[in-house]
């Protein structure tokens, strides 16, 4: 099985070559990432010296490049990881998420359309259906009302990718899975950013009132879902990957729950302006997935989280080398002014 997995070196990506390479041995990676500031070699490093993983340096932007590679390889299944990901950076500038998202998910859908026997799996994102009230939960049939540039653009490649199916009869999956976490997920992310900081010493700069509520998912268990639904899928379906009420926590809980794992005190937590146009809760129902395929999570959201923990404690030199130098640049422009307006300080 020859298999291409984009944005390889980023969270998700990097963290699925590595699930695959202890799961699906037989299958034959080539990694396609650009190394953008969320890309990085060393999440996958070990992976191309020791299992064989193939690593090319290429935007997914580039038709000629993804023609020739696509050409050279005639691959059987696609795992379409990269994108631009960051509500925040969205908000500061849409362009590249456009770019990246919209027109290079266009690129690879129309050249794995000229190899029939090619699957393709097409990762989203639960925020495409927007913002959701106190109960309930977004099923596959339920419309999408992005909130974010982001998202919008996440809805875009949706769309396109079912219209591909549609229309020309391809063989693509889409799939809306809820917040990953665990190692290797860069630090402007909200639990590493709060971890690191943390670490650190630093202040964790909460939106609003904190309790804005996300459904968490361990990264190794959506990394099993996209096997499972590559594997045993329907074409053209979209399937939603999710834990389920259990699993959704407000920010301000994740923050605390992160501070007491730490053994820090409350006071580094500091409520900051809200993010333009915050969605308030995401949820989806992955009944469709469990039924059809069997899947379920396995990771309960306190272990994961330790564990999560005790890797950035243990792996300083990995997120010290990425919080330095552009990031910090980053940081400041979007939290800075936030900081320094903050409207109160938790006590708990």
């Amino acid at each position: 099985m020859k298999v291409l997995v984009t944005g390889g070196a980023g969270f998700i990506g990097s963290n699925f070559v590595r699930w695959v390479g202890e799961h699906r041995s037989s299958w034959q990676i080539t990694v396609l990432d650009n190394l953008s500031y969320a890309g990085n070699f060393e999440n996958i490093a070990s992976c191309v010296e020791s299992d064989g993983v193939r690593f090319v340096a290429g935007d997914i932007g580039d038709r000629e490049a993804v023609t020739a590679l696509f050409r050279e390889c005639s691959f059987d299944l696609v795992f379409h990881f990269a994108a631009e990901s960051h509500v925040d950076r969205s908000i500061l500038g849409a362009a590249p998420f456009v770019i990246t998202n919209v027109v290079g998910t266009e690129v690879l859908l129309s050249v794995a359309k000229q190899y029939p026997s090619c699957r393709f799996i097409h990762v989203s994102t639960d925020e495409v259906y927007g913002s959701l009230g106190e109960t309930g939960a977004f099923t596959e049939e339920s419309p999408l009302v992005p909130s974010s540039p982001y998202s919008a653009s996440k809805a875009g490649s949706d769309l396109l990718a079912l219209a591909f199916a549609h229309t020309y009869g391809q063989d693509v999956i889409v799939t809306r899975c809820t917040n990953n976490y665990g190692k290797y997920q860069f630090p402007e992310k909200f639990i590493p950013l709060f971890v690191t900081n943390a670490l650190e010493d630093r202040e964790l700069p909460l939106y609003g009132d904190g309790m804005n509520v996300r459904s968490w998912i361990h990264v190794t268990d959506h990394c099993r879902a996209l096997v499972m639904i590559a594997e045993g899928g329907r074409t053209g379906a979209v399937y939603n990957v999710g834990g389920g009420a259990e699993f959704e926590k407000p920010n301000r809980e994740v923050a605390l729950l992160i501070l007491n794992q730490l053994g820090k005190s409350e006071s580094l937590l500091k409520f900051v302006a809200d993010r333009l146009g915050h969605d308030r809760r995401y949820a989806v129902d992955s009944s469709l997935l469990r039924h059809e395929l069997g899947w379920a999570p396995l990771v309960p959201f306190e272990k994961g989280v330790k564990e999560t923990i005790d890797w950035y404690r243990e792996n300083r030199g990995w997120w010290e080398r990425i919080k330095s130098g552009a990031y910090r640049d980053y940081y400041e422009q979007n939290y800075g002014s936030r900081v320094n307006a903050e409207t109160k300080v938790c006590s708990g």
